[in-house]
């Protein structure tokens, strides 16, 4: 059962929950997406991962996921940009402005998961395009659900305060320990994230990566903490070294001009 359109508009924190015993790879999240968000099916916002059907027949599986942004609690895409390109409200989405953007893709780069999709079909005089899900501020803030949720024919996706899908993510878990991974990814993945996903394969399986709880932005903040004073430090050290060798140099030159200067007069007496 959806949530109802004034719930929507309380939701503190904003997720997804995807249950991937229940996806029919049917694939309407897709297109409900690129009708929602006007842009081609070639563009979608919204992939297909995993292995598909596995086993053998007829004892057969199905393993899919759909994939999309996971809007972290902490987006690795916003650190790394360098012109405030991408922004996080509150309530969860991460968000993107592509009247920012200059193309320099460093948020691909630095999302663990993948998500940002530049436009390679753009050029510069038509605008840096980076594309990924926004969460559908537009449906949320009057109080519907993302497209891809209202579409899902088997509700393998949810969306709702996030506490309370970890909640019933738990609960399903606990209820059918047969079913499900006794783990909700998502949860403290790369500190957390907006998507969270049940399944009864391997994690990997369904193409996401084995990631820490700890956001790689923090990872690569702390090391810039340490790599710019070291490389200020070394630089110092190198120009003042190459200022000594310059000075050491030019005495040294000043020294063998006196020294020929010196000789000249006694080659001419002679």
């Amino acid at each position: 059962m959806g949530a109802s359109m004034t719930d929507i508009k309380n939701i503190q924190h904003k997720a997804f929950l995807f249950d991937a015993t229940r996806c029919i790879d049917c694939r309407a999240c897709m297109i409900s997406c690129s009708v929602e968000n006007n842009i081609p099916m070639n563009k979608t916002r919204i992939w297909v991962a995993g292995v598909g059907l596995k086993g053998e027949y007829p004892n057969l599986e199905r393993a899919s996921m759909v994939y999309h942004c996971m809007h972290c609690v902490a987006p690795d895409c916003l650190s790394a940009c360098p012109v405030g390109a991408y922004s996080k409200r509150p309530d969860g989405p991460v968000l993107y402005d592509p009247d920012k953007c200059i193309g320099c893709r460093y948020c691909m780069n630095a999302c663990p998961f993948g998500v940002p999709h530049f436009d390679y079909d753009k050029g510069l005089i038509q605008g840096a395009f980076i594309d990924k899900c926004t969460m559908c501020p537009q449906r949320i803030d009057i109080g519907q659900e993302p497209a891809c949720v209202a579409t899902c024919p088997t509700d393998a996706l949810m969306f709702g305060e996030r506490a309370d899908l970890l909640k019933e993510a738990h609960a399903r878990i606990q209820a059918h320990p047969d079913r499900y991974i006794d783990h909700v990814y998502g949860e403290t993945e790369n500190g957390g994230t907006s998507y969270l996903i049940l399944s009864h394969v391997p994690f990997g399986e369904l193409g996401l990566p084995d990631v820490g709880s700890t956001p790689v932005k923090v990872v690569s903040e702390e090391v810039m903490d340490i790599t710019i004073p070291f490389a200020l430090t070394w630089g110092a050290i190198l120009t003042g070294v190459t200022i000594g060798v310059h000075a050491y140099n030019q005495k040294k030159e000043a020294a063998e001009k006196k020294l020929v200067d010196a000789d000249s007069p006694a080659e001419e007496t002679k």
